[in-house]
């Protein structure tokens, strides 16, 4: 026996800047998603814990760290180290 669901689809449009949608866009790509994906199961948590499920704190991260963070992702993407040997590395730490 074969049970048939019928399921009627609808339309959300969401209005964000571009940079945000692009940032949103790399981390889903990242988990292997795409934006129409996450946003689904975005409403089917909410359907199912009845609550929206957001942290809406400050970020606890510096500023400084975010940067060496950006700093990192950027050498890594471009393939320029910081460094050119380990001796150049421990004496930018004092080492």
């Amino acid at each position: 026996m074969m049970l048939e669901v019928n399921v009627s689809m609808a339309s959300v449009t969401v209005r964000v800047d571009a940079d945000t949608k692009q940032k949103a866009a790399n981390i889903a790509e990242d988990l292997g998603l795409d934006l129409s994906s996450v946003t689904r199961a975005f409403y089917k948590q909410i359907v199912r814990e009845r609550r929206i499920p957001l942290n809406l704190s400050y970020t606890t991260v510096p500023p400084e760290t975010m940067e060496a963070l950006d700093e990192a992702k950027n050498r890594l993407a471009d393939g320029k180290p910081r460094f050119n040997s380990a001796d150049e590395m421990f004496d930018s730490l004092g080492i």
